[in-house]
């Protein structure tokens, strides 16, 4: 073909994605992002030596415009788009469109809706079968009507509980882009959670004591959310560390330069090192078991990593087998 000359270069230079163009087997011109995703002394080379995917080069080496999704180039996992349109005297133009982060949140949706799915099935499958047998059995001992009644109840708040956790979870997810302007008292905020913890400790023997540092401050924030970060934070913390007599939550507060910490601390079993990555994914539970049986819905954490990031602040989960778990937020003071 041609020598290509500054013109072309400029046009291929202008794409903000990795392009190149192929005369024959050689690459012939190659873009930066090309160059570094490629090689910097991709132009010249064989097409062959730098894309290894045996549909794109078919088709970059025939006499076809096509598109081809393939994985793998470059870097296991990465997947792209490969655009190839033909160009005179046989020559092609490739582009390759990262679609990595596209893929990965489609299959977080599919995810997410299967996992919502089984949790919503499991408490109705368990409803469905006891209201079928209160309707269809003759006379049943009032000790067994009352024990079906119950689980029903409790199975129905469940279910519930994991509606109202999915639609919070929206509207976070929704203002993730929105900063909120309102100034809110701090120590307002965890004293208000500590006290609608109160119900959760109905039957567990632990005190949650507060430390706070009288110059803790404010922050811009929205007041709503930032009481369902720390409800959830102290509801986990009595639901998993309350377990042993004299049982003891601390939840901590102070000023760290510019940010605003807080640190909410149980001395329950802990959480083994492996689930820490995981546990602000939605409906992961490092003891599924226990989790269910506690009432936790496996969103709580979800919805705290949310709140924490649409606040511009800092999440950090620490937790000792044995010894129990931290969860420190940081917070942006309010100027």
């Amino acid at each position: 073909m041609a020598a290509l000359g500054e013109t072309e270069r400029a046009l291929v230079n202008a794409i903000d994605e990795a392009a190149f163009i192929v005369a024959g087997n050689l690459v012939v011109l190659a873009n930066p992002s090309a160059q570094e995703l490629l090689g910097q002394r991709v132009e010249g080379r064989d097409v062959r030596l730098a894309i290894r995917h045996p549909q794109a080069l078919e088709l970059i080496l025939s006499n076809r415009s096509g598109d081809v999704d393939a994985s793998g180039i470059v870097e296991p996992g990465r997947s792209w788009r490969i655009v190839i349109r033909r160009l005179p005297n046989g020559a092609a133009f490739v582009r390759m469109i990262d679609r990595s982060a596209s893929v990965s949140a489609e299959k977080m949706r599919v995810d997410f809706v299967a996992n919502a799915s089984h949790e919503l099935r499991t408490p109705l499958s368990t409803v469905i079968g006891y209201a079928e047998t209160l309707a269809e059995e003759g006379e049943l001992p009032a000790e067994m009507r009352l024990k079906f009644g119950r689980t029903i109840r409790d199975e129905a708040r469940r279910m519930l509980r994991i509606i109202e956790d999915l639609m919070s979870l929206s509207r976070i997810e929704a203002d993730r882009f929105l900063a909120p302007a309102d100034v809110v008292d701090i120590a307002d905020i965890v004293g208000t959670s500590v006290a609608n913890a109160g119900h959760v400790r109905e039957n567990a023997a632990c005190k949650v004591l507060v430390d706070l540092a009288p110059d803790l401050g404010s922050v811009r924030g929205d007041r709503g959310q930032l009481i369902q970060l720390f409800d959830n934070l102290i509801g986990n913390a009595v639901r998993y560390g309350c377990e042993g007599p004299g049982a003891v939550i601390n939840v901590r507060g102070q000023r760290d330069g510019g940010w605003i910490k807080l640190c909410v601390q149980d001395h329950g079993p802990g959480i083994a090192r492996e689930h820490l990555p995981r546990l602000t994914e939605r409906f992961y539970r490092a003891d599924a078991a226990r989790s269910r049986e506690s009432g936790g819905t496996g969103l709580g954490l979800a919805i705290v990593k949310h709140i924490v990031e649409r606040h511009r602040g800092l999440l950090d989960i620490q937790s000792i087998v044995g010894a129990g778990t931290t969860v420190t937020v940081r917070l942006p003071a309010a100027s």
